[in-house]
């Protein structure tokens, strides 16, 4: 079981924030900068109590951990110690690159290009070389590593490709981020897959808790040829809870809960066709979106379903052979050699072939046709044994 670290920042409310105003960045007299926070607006928020600012890379409720601090990096190492007593078996570390910055607080510069992930517009505008992945990000990497031990320390690392190796020194695991967030094309996922396959230690996702699931952003046609993209890439690969049944997107609360319009794609996991999912028996934050029409109890052992989809994919990974080879798309196909398998994906709108394919051992689909694929159909192909 791997726990979410938060090590960057904590609540407004927590202990800490009173009982250790020198563990977090503050600034007297206004802000010292431009720096932005992630959802827009400010990074520096004024503390009524004090009068001094203080720094948020997120909502002002959430000031940042000073890890310039030598008594930050022990309190986060006792946190980490802590939970591997009770026997979790690693962490997601959250927002890592959050955790340096520039010691003197300098100006960030207007962008000078376009990002390669999704950036709020406001945040967008500036070139985040101060406020975020500053001077300390490897002492403060190594300090989590030395309290984690062997311990697996996946990183939430909101980074183009080309910049997370050095993440990896200390990281057992990162996240692809331009993967999950790459144009349905086969050139392109090509692309950010061959990057990504080369650092050998990524860790793949389609869709998570910040992001519209995945059913919603590839559509219905699409959703089972994503799971199989997913699941056929080597190394680990994180399946956001609800994807394996075919979740959508829900209504979010009004008012919302988040301010940044994330409730929709965080409603509870459906286990079951009661009132709630089975998620709870009490009243959840957000309401189950259509447990009627899809849950875990009635898609468990029903041939075709999205679940059992999912669970033949899964029992297939270790049939697989390591790392990738012979990417390549051929117009809207995208195809990869997993040792002896081949995995061909019809990104496209229309019906395509499948040259010299060997035998189809799985397929998205209910009825494979030979040498074609079907709009939105993924098969692999290869021994059965």
């Amino acid at each position: 079981m791997l726990l979410d670290l938060v090590p960057s920042h904590t609540s407004i409310h927590h202990p800490w924030f009173r009982a250790h105003p020198d563990w977090y960045v503050w600034a007297d007299g206004g802000p010292p900068n431009n720096w932005r926070a992630a959802f827009g607006g400010p990074a520096w928020s004024r503390d009524e109590r004090s009068g001094r600012w203080y720094l948020h890379s997120f909502y002002p409720e959430q000031p940042d951990l000073d890890w310039r601090n030598p008594e930050v990096r022990a309190a986060i190492g006792d946190v980490v110690r802590f939970w591997l007593e009770r026997e979790v078996d690693g962490f997601r570390v959250d927002a890592v690159t959050g955790l340096a910055k520039d010691p003197e607080l300098r100006d960030d510069p207007p962008a000078a290009g376009e990002f390669p992930l999704p950036l709020h517009e406001e945040f967008a505008a500036l070139d985040h070389v101060h406020s975020l992945d500053g001077p300390g990000m490897p002492e403060a990497l190594a300090a989590i590593r030395s309290a984690a031990g062997e311990a697996m320390l996946v990183g939430e690392v909101y980074l183009p490709t080309a910049r997370l190796h050095h993440y990896l020194d200390h990281l057992d695991l990162v996240f692809a981020f331009e993967f999950l967030h790459a144009r349905r094309g086969a050139a392109r996922l090509a692309e950010v897959i061959e990057a990504a396959a080369g650092l050998e230690r990524v860790a793949w996702a389609l869709s998570n808790h910040d992001f519209p699931r995945l059913q919603s952003r590839f559509g219905q046609s699409h959703a089972r040829l994503a799971a199989m993209l997913l699941l056929t890439l080597p190394g680990p690969s994180f399946i956001y809870q609800g994807d394996e049944i075919g979740m959508v997107d829900g209504p979010g609360a009004d008012p919302p809960f988040d301010r940044h319009g994330r409730d929709p794609f965080r409603h509870p996991m459906q286990w079951d066709p009661g009132p709630a999912g089975g998620f709870t028996e009490g009243e959840p934050w957000l309401p189950a979106i259509d447990p009627d029409e899809r849950s875990v109890a009635a898609q468990d052992g029903v041939e075709g379903s999205m679940l059992q989809l999912y669970r033949a994919l899964i029992a297939l990974r270790p049939r697989l052979g390591p790392g990738i080879a012979g990417l390549e798309a051929v117009g809207e196909v995208l195809r990869f050699r997993r040792g002896d398998h081949l995995v061909a994906l019809n990104l496209g709108d229309r019906e395509a072939t499948v040259p010299d394919a060997p035998e189809v051992v799985l397929s998205t689909e209910a009825e494979h046709r030979p040498g074609r694929l079907a709009a939105g159909e993924g098969m692999v192909a290869g021994p059965r044994v």
